[in-house]
């Protein structure tokens, strides 16, 4: 099976550094096998329908949109994929 992989799309704002970053904990504190990217070109934001940021897409399905995900929609999101 391939490796999950988790993508923050942001621009770079404070909002998307705090949610890259919880992603990253949440994925390091559970050991799971995800590959974690950030995605900062408009281009490819606007191509996953996204119109607010920080989103979050898992798998190439966005799971969450505008705003700074909960430390526990995130562990959600990552124990699924375990």
């Amino acid at each position: 099976m391939s490796k999950h992989v988790v993508k923050v799309l942001g621009k770079g704002c404070a909002r998307c550094a705090t949610t890259e970053q919880l992603v990253r904990d949440v994925v390091a504190a559970l050991g799971a096998d995800v590959q974690v990217e950030k995605v900062t070109r408009t281009a490819d934001m606007i191509a996953y329908g996204v119109m607010a940021t920080p989103s979050v897409v898992i798998d190439e399905r966005v799971v969450h949109s505008g705003g700074v995900p909960t430390r526990s929609a995130i562990e959600a999101w990552i124990g699924a994929l375990t």
